[in-house]
């Protein structure tokens, strides 16, 4: 009786592949939303160097390319770790992630501002 019990315990039920797919696309488009943001901010600091007659320093690129990947990275380790998980644990996975991505590209910028990312 009591492994009965145990192997009761330890089963969680899973996310329908259908529920799981719609809170992945829908959280996708957030995360699509943050990847054009970080594309218009590349192209926007290109077009203002080029209007000022300078280039963008290597630091620049490595801020505004890994702005570019960084919320890809984190859909898709959410995804990855939300899969064997229940619709709840799944949205709080994809919210952490657009947390930690506002965060991070908010922290990078602020500390080097757009004068750093700027070259002679």
């Amino acid at each position: 009786m009591s492994a009965e019990v145990s192997e009761q315990a330890t089963t969680r039920p899973r996310t329908p592949q259908w529920l799981a797919l719609v809170i992945a696309v829908l959280f996708g488009l957030f995360f699509a939303y943050d990847v054009w943001e970080a594309l218009g901010n590349l192209l926007g600091m290109l077009s203002f160097a080029d209007n000022l007659g300078v280039t963008l320093t290597a630091l620049g690129w490595v801020v505004l390319i890994g702005a570019l990947l960084l919320p890809i990275i984190l859909f898709g380790l959410a995804f990855w770790l939300g899969m064997r998980r229940g619709p709840v644990q799944q949205i709080g996975l994809y919210l952490a992630a657009l947390a930690v991505s506002a965060v991070l590209y908010l922290d990078i910028y602020t500390v080097f501002g757009p004068a750093s990312l700027l070259g002679t």
